[in-house]
């Protein structure tokens, strides 16, 4: 009879024989990986003869008590090579392209973990309803996103894990990053007196980034480092490397292997240091090295454009009727009662007067009135079908974190921005950019707190 041992993902999983456990979690931790089997098989078994030892995988790196494998790197370096295939960016070496890969897993791994101690959990339904957003985004059903998915080589089942620590990292940051910054009055007007001030306020820039990451306690000598590998990247780009593919070799952004592509950003929310570079830039060019908090920027600029020095704001009368998540009540029976609702108010009932009895929501004594709504008002799978439905019409039963609506607009108008709106605006663009900048921060003290140990290149 033969038994065969697997090195398997996590070190404390246990294995089926409880008396060679303990010998093959040492011999994880302290053999070359490439000897394992050898020297299980010898430890293990006088004769040879009842014993196969198979190695189907290797630890590349271990990071607190938790592994990253060969194949779960290959397997992100598979799916990454075919979206920078679809993009037209050319990937740097392969070693270099592998240590990038497995940093930003390490990365990753290193705010889940933080999420998962933090006591950070997301329920099935929070991650059903967070891929069916993704699916109406692409709008298509969810039978043709999964397809989309497996498509582009990438398991359902892993696609699904990657959404739900997806959505750890976003709570963990929401509680420990964005619930801590705080925007002030004075700021608010400082942001206002600038932007009426400043040439910028009126415009909007897309870019592309470098950042090589400093470590917040770095000596000299390691920042003298982490200048060179910069001022290496900057070099070439000066000799007409591919910024996308510059950006993959070197950037420490969670980005890097996206090209470094930021979008488009409007000038309030950009550092002071980034804007006093662009200014002298035309587009394609690229800013000098830029030294910030978090270490060493070098910034393309890819376009721009200017925005209405008088800003309006379409704003739309809407109402609804919510059946709210509760306990006994299942996804598809909320929905059947809305249709049967949608159903009775396209052939003549009306609309408020069966919010007033079926509604779950404060509105529902205004007859399920919502009021006039400016963008932003609303989560962003109720603002998506509010804005595609035309006046007076109903939509089909959708679904947001809160449940299940129908939705009808009434009217729709354009306002100029009045001062309340342009404090609100500016309190957001002060506190985004805050929040990237104390988000790059955060991560960098997880990153150097953990345990990191590499075995890329154990033999």
């Amino acid at each position: 009879m033969k038994t065969n041992l697997y090195i398997t993902r996590r070190l404390s999983q246990p294995l089926n024989k409880p008396f060679i456990q303990p010998l093959i979690a040492a011999l994880l931790l302290t053999l070359p990986l490439s000897g394992i089997a050898q020297k299980l098989e010898k430890s293990l078994s006088p004769t040879k003869t009842n014993l196969t030892v198979a190695v189907v995988d290797r630890i590349i790196a271990v990071v607190n008590n938790e592994v990253i494998t060969q194949n779960e790197l290959q397997e992100r370096m598979n799916v990454v090579l075919k979206q920078m295939q679809k993009a037209g960016t050319t990937p740097p070496a392969a070693e270099v392209f592998t240590k990038q890969l497995l940093e930003r897993q390490i990365n990753e791994m290193v705010q889940l973990l933080e999420a998962k101690e933090s006591g950070v959990r997301i329920d099935d339904a929070t991650l059903e309803a967070s891929i069916k957003n993704y699916a109406d985004g692409s709008n298509v059903s969810m039978s043709d996103f999964r397809e989309l998915i497996e498509r582009d080589g990438l398991k359902w089942s892993k696609f699904r894990e990657d959404v739900r620590n997806d959505l750890m990292v976003m709570r963990i940051r929401e509680r420990e990053v964005e619930a801590n910054i705080n925007v002030t009055d004075a700021e608010v007007d400082t942001q206002i007196a600038l932007e009426s001030k400043e040439a910028n306020s009126d415009k909007e820039f897309r870019l592309a980034h470098i950042l090589v990451v400093v470590p917040e306690q770095a000596t000299s000598d390691q920042i003298e480092v982490k200048r060179k590998k910069a001022l290496q990247a900057l070099s070439e780009l000066r000799r007409g490397s591919e910024f996308a593919q510059v950006s993959a070799q070197y950037s420490d952004a969670p980005d890097a292997l996206q090209g470094g592509n930021l979008g488009w950003r409007p000038a309030g929310r950009l550092p002071a240091i980034f804007l006093e570079s662009l200014n002298a830039l035309k587009q394609g060019e690229i800013t000098d090295i830029l030294r910030s908090p978090n270490g060493f920027h070098i910034v393309k600029l890819l376009d721009k454009r200017g925005v209405s020095a008088t800003p309006t704001v379409t704003q739309t009368n809407t109402r609804h009727i919510l059946i709210r998540n509760k306990e006994g009540l299942t996804d598809d029976e909320a929905k059947s009662r809305l249709a049967r609702l949608r159903e009775r108010i396209t052939t003549g009932a009306d609309f408020a007067e069966l919010a007033k009895v079926h509604s779950d929501d404060a509105s529902a004594t205004k007859g399920g009135d919502l009021g006039w709504l400016a963008p932003g008002a609303a989560v962003p799978e109720f603002e998506r079908v509010m804005t595609q439905l035309r006046d007076n019409e109903v939509s089909q039963p959708i679904q947001t974190p809160f449940g299940w609506h129908l939705v009808q607009v009434l009217a729709r108008r354009t306002e100029g921005v009045s001062n309340d709106r342009k404090r609100e605006t500016a309190r957001g663009v002060i506190r985004q950019r805050k929040g990237d900048e104390a988000y790059q921060d955060w991560v960098r003290q997880i990153r150097d707190r953990a345990f990191v140990e590499y075995r890329l290149d154990e033999k």
